[in-house]
């Protein structure tokens, strides 16, 4: 039997020796099975929540009655930000950016009711996901093993007799290292067949599912390399452990929860009563159709008229109302946009810092490349944003093509008794209306969007295992 094999059984033998170590990783496999088990009966029991509110959204918008198109247009929709199939691992935003949207006509509304609105402040800090328990506490699990691995043999004397027998600094080494990676493997199996379980679903792609596997595996390996290599360059147990606590606590602790802070503040975004009041004041700027001498809308009749071949709106073959609400959206939703894309920029300003941050924390690394290739970051919430308005546009467009082509300009004008009921049309035209269907992103984009992330890893541990060959060559000379 080799060296490093002899080496790594002594070390597996004294782990088994200490109660409170085999006792911590019981109870970290416990809760890893538990963090499966919840989050995949929270997750399951939030889309089955958010399908059951869509129906009654969907239902009660086509059972309206016979009404003006214009009133639809105002009563407005619900939609629901439907889950992806790997959000039960890592749930990413979800809980900060809101499931649902009210549609309307005239106005671009923000997601709401995300579950950190709705909770204690224990949300904020971490869902217990498979996910948290490999990004926290398996690290700090590995710490309390390893911490003493090579420093306990510095600090009894014993590594130099171990090199006198014929054991050289690379077999000791990499005993203790493999012994500790084994454990690493111990803890890290059961969040992946968890993975797995929770992953076997439609919708679920084979690239993002290793992309992840591969960044939890590259996570762990670097803390098993971390942890060695502390151990080696610290001659005592407790300074060993209090350096390590150190490392964990600013790098898993500290970093994440700062750097979204610093990006918020090095790049402030408009608050909502900000954004209303920009947004109005430019609309007034833009035009008001209800002004018959505001040049926009001057011009715009004036163009339509002339396109008929007619020199009033009574003699339209079409609705002028019905033109001016096309026309008004039109304008209104090309100015949210563009507020929606300044929005966004400030958005990926902040999420380039924290990106940045995550240079040295390896901890920020891993949760972009897992909530990337879980479509669970930011960038899954923009999709929801934008194919939201897409839709709520093309509903408030067809209600308002309604409303030109199928009530007269007439009895649009009317006052007499009888002219609301000649503004309604059949109920059966809101039946006819697509319901919203979100749209999951391929697993191409998934994987490219948690390459940065990954690479990150990567290269920490790329550095870590340069620094640790460094390191043994250095021991293998004392």
């Amino acid at each position: 039997m080799s060296a490093i094999s002899l080496i790594a059984r002594d070390e597996l033998r004294l782990m088994r020796r200490n109660r409170v170590a085999v006792t911590a990783v019981v109870l970290l496999l416990v809760l890893t099975l538990v963090a499966v088990v919840t989050s995949w009966t929270h997750q399951q029991g939030i889309a089955d929540n958010r399908a059951r509110h869509q129906a009654e959204a969907n239902h009660a918008f086509e059972a309206q009655p016979d009404r003006h198109p214009h009133r639809v247009v105002h009563y407005g929709h619900f939609i629901f930000r439907p889950l992806g199939p790997l959000a039960a691992f890592d749930p990413g935003v979800d809980a900060f950016t809101g499931n649902t949207m009210f549609l309307e006509g005239h106005r671009q509304n923000t997601s709401n009711f995300g579950d950190v609105r709705q909770s204690s402040l224990l949300v904020r800090f971490g869902q217990l996901t498979p996910a948290f328990v490999l990004q926290a506490v398996a690290p700090l699990l590995l710490i309390f093993l390893g911490y003493g691995a090579v420093a306990r043999e510095s600090e009894r004397g014993t590594l130099r007799p171990l090199m006198l027998q014929g054991a050289s600094a690379r077999a000791i080494v990499l005993g203790k290292l493999g012994a500790l990676g084994l454990i690493a493997l111990l803890v890290g199996l059961p969040a992946m067949i968890g993975f797995v379980l929770i992953s076997g679903q439609p919708g679920a792609y084979a690239g993002p599912m290793l992309v992840i596997a591969a960044a939890y595996a590259v996570y762990l390996a670097l803390w098993v390399v971390a942890i060695t290599l502390v151990s080696m360059l610290v001659r005592r147990r407790r300074d060993a452990l209090l350096a390590l606590l150190a490392v964990w606590a600013v790098t898993v602790v500290l970093l994440p929860r700062v750097a979204p802070d610093v990006a918020a503040q090095a790049y402030p975004l408009a608050n909502r009563l900000q954004t209303d009041v920009a947004i109005a004041r430019d609309l007034r700027r833009m035009g008001d159709s209800h002004d018959p001498d505001d040049p926009h809308f001057a011009q715009f009749k004036a163009d339509v008229l002339k396109r008929y071949g007619v020199t009033r709106i009574e003699d339209l073959p079409i609705n002028y109302k019905g033109l001016l609400a096309l026309e008004g959206e039109t304008m209104t939703a090309r100015l949210f946009d563009r507020y929606a894309a300044d929005s966004f920029a400030t958005h990926a300003s902040q999420n380039g810092l924290v990106a940045g941050i995550g240079l040295f924390s390896p901890t920020i690394a891993l949760k972009q490349a897992s909530m990337a290739a879980a479509g669970t970051d930011f960038a899954g919430h923009r999709r929801f944003l934008e194919q939201a308005e897409r839709y709520r546009y093309d509903l408030v467009q067809r209600l308002n093509r309604l409303q030109a082509d199928s009530v007269s300009y007439a009895d649009d004008t009317a006052k007499d008794a009888g002219a609301d009921r000649r503004k309604r049309i059949a109920a059966d035209n809101w039946q006819r209306l697509p319901e919203f269907s979100f749209v999951q992103p391929d697993a191409a984009t998934l994987v490219r969007s948690s390459l940065p992330g990954l690479a990150i890893l990567l290269g920490w541990l790329a550095l870590g295992v340069v620094a640790l060959a460094v390191a043994t060559r250095r021991l293998g000379a004392k």
